[in-house]
């Protein structure tokens, strides 16, 4: 019984996290507001943007970027930004002309807003998967880290952003983890405005899909951020707090921190109020902490989740008809013997 209730979790994980794309979909562009330009600035850009000969307009660029004048560097770091908001052939002349490279050594600059336009701009170009590796290899991840703790709101923002789609590069996640970016993206959950906290989501479950993330996350106290987010139905953040939490409870401790913030009733009462996209990622939640521990099982049972259960067993969707039904399953079994041995063994 055990091991058919781990393959039913195992494939319904699989399936919710097929839409999860959804949840964090507005994650993956420069969402911040254009940078004021002179109208014949404007004009120029356009021109550029449309000319045959862009790419010397492209290279004069790159070269300014090396200036000695700041107001250089930021005039030419913010048309970058601009070719390459919306346009992938102009990622693609931007970094072939070697742009990378000093746009990371201008990370570092004490100026907020050079830094701001230049993280910005890397994070354009960051939507061009064939300039991941690059931005990556070129030493990008640690200054763009250093940014979450020290920029402007939207430099950390966009640092944020960009080290998600860093990260979607599988080789990239462990090092942005080990550059210290799990505890920074957790304090910008914590503590950022609306924007923040769905940029740090975003990257932060990209990010624990690798185990010691996970761990980073949960002590750096990853837990009651999403407990209080998941709590407060408003906040048009339950999705995405589920979703990243759902990443981290394959963790022992991620399943322990969770109960001690809280989680088991915040969780039940989405399943009785919540949507049914919620409903269902909070079922498939419970399913994972209960698998294996009867002191959860009765937890689950004492905060009154057997009819909120049923109800959603008999009217939800498909999928949320099946973890529904699996869920009960399990809290109606006995909650002794084998399966006690097997929770003592799990806390030894």
């Amino acid at each position: 019984m055990g091991t058919d209730i781990s393959q039913n979790y195992r494939y319904m994980v699989n399936t919710f996290n097929d839409d999860s794309s959804s949840a964090f979909s507005d994650c993956n562009s420069d969402r911040s507001g254009e940078f004021p330009t002179a109208s014949s600035e404007s004009r120029r850009l356009l021109i550029a943007c449309a000319s045959e000969n862009s790419d010397d307009f492209i290279r004069e660029l790159v070269l300014n970027l090396e200036s000695c004048s700041i107001e250089k560097q930021k005039h030419a770091t913010m048309e970058i930004r601009l070719l390459a908001k919306n346009k992938q052939e102009n990622r693609l002349k931007i970094a072939k002309a070697g742009a990378v490279n000093p746009l990371i050594s201008l990370i570092s600059s004490p100026d907020p807003q050079l830094q701001e336009y230049v993280v910005t701009a890397i994070l354009n170009l960051s939507l061009c998967d064939e300039n991941k590796d690059l931005i990556a290899s070129s030493g990008a991840i640690k200054p763009l880290v250093r940014t979450l703790k020290a920029g402007t709101p939207t430099a950390r923002e966009n640092a944020a952003c960009a080290l998600l789609r860093l990260s979607q590069n599988e080789e990239n996640k462990v090092e942005i983890g080990r550059a210290g970016a799990i505890p920074l993206l957790v304090n910008l959950l914590q503590s950022g405005g609306f924007r923040g906290k769905k940029d740090a989501s975003t990257a932060l479950y990209s990010l624990c899909s690798v185990k010691e993330n996970k761990v980073r996350a949960v002590r750096a106290g990853i837990m009651k951020a999403l407990v209080e987010l998941m709590a407060d139905l408003e906040s048009n953040m339950v999705d995405k707090a589920e979703y990243v939490l759902s990443v981290l409870t394959s963790v022992g401790e991620a399943k322990s921190a969770l109960v001690a913030e809280g989680g088991i009733p915040v969780l039940v009462e989405i399943v009785e109020v919540g949507s049914q996209r919620q409903k269902e990622i909070a079922v498939a939640i419970l399913l994972q902490i209960c698998e294996d521990n009867v002191v959860y099982r009765t937890m689950v049972c004492r905060e009154g989740a057997i009819p909120p259960l049923v109800a959603l067993s008999q009217s939800g969707t498909n999928r949320a008809k099946q973890k529904a039904e699996t869920l009960i399953e399990l809290l109606r079994q006995p909650r002794s013997g084998n399966a006690a041995a097997r929770t003592s063994e799990m806390s030894a």
